[in-house]
């Protein structure tokens, strides 16, 4: 396993069609062939998971948040795209994506893939420091700094499915990083290539990130097209799968 992640900067809505009983046979045979992960209350795998488990391992849709841990054994096969490392399901799709941009006259730059527990550790009590010298007490500070940078443990990098890009000439990891032209080009096509825009301003409250428009999930194409005609976030799709898959 290769492990050598580096930053190099710090509709209307409508809900999915329910499976008919032939589908639903077929849902249950394929979750015995993949590892449902239910454990603690955790949930990493949806009805929707695995119908969408033949594009991948099934594992795609895996939920990391402040609430949703990595999960204990999960397992990351990395390979370099541009000078970072992302899990090698996600590699394809994602050189196609930056290719289709820069097809565009446009300048999109990975600034951050796969991260170590280590790394994650390191970016986040950086970030807990300056909260801390704004003048926030501890707790405070630890309760802001979660807001932009995940807690170890609970960063959607540390699946390797997950990678920040900016535009060449703003690389800035700010609200203006938005208005630039790559950025606008990734959020409205990054679904065409599996990727989803992860962190959008008006689902903060379910997320519990902040408003972040550089950061896109892999989850694989069919969910991606899926999530965003909804234009739903992650938490909520799962939710909905989960749902309609418990009816």
């Amino acid at each position: 396993m290769r492990q050598k992640p580096e930053d190099h900067f710090s509709r209307r809505r409508r809900r999915p069609r329910r499976l008919g009983a032939v589908a639903l046979l077929l849902l249950v045979a394929s979750a015995l062939a993949v590892a449902w992960r239910v454990a603690a209350g955790r949930v990493v795998m949806t009805a929707e998971g695995v119908r969408a488990g033949a594009e991948s391992d099934g594992l795609l849709l895996t939920l990391v948040n402040p609430d949703h841990p990595v999960p204990e054994d999960w397992r990351v096969e990395t390979v370099e795209v541009e000078g970072q490392y992302v899990d090698r399901r996600a590699a394809g799709d994602l050189k196609a994506m930056l290719a289709a941009a820069r097809a565009e006259g446009l300048e999109p730059l990975i600034c951050s893939g796969y991260r170590t527990q280590e790394k994650q550790t390191q970016l986040f009590d950086n970030k807990l420091r300056r909260c801390m010298a704004q003048g926030l007490s501890a707790e405070d500070a630890a309760v802001e700094a979660a807001l932009w940078v995940a807690r170890p443990g609970t960063s959607e990098h540390q699946l390797g499915l997950a990678v920040d890009i900016v535009s060449r000439e703003n690389r800035n990891l700010d609200d203006s990083q938005a208005d630039t032209p790559a950025q606008q080009w990734l959020m409205a096509h990054c679904w065409e290539y599996g990727f989803i825009f992860r962190y959008p301003k008006d689902k903060t409250d379910v997320t519990k990130i902040g408003y972040e428009p550089w950061h896109y999930r892999y989850v694989g194409r069919a969910a991606a097209k899926e999530i965003a005609s909804l234009g739903v976030c992650l938490e909520e799709y799962l939710a909905e799968m989960c749902s309609d898959f418990r009816e």
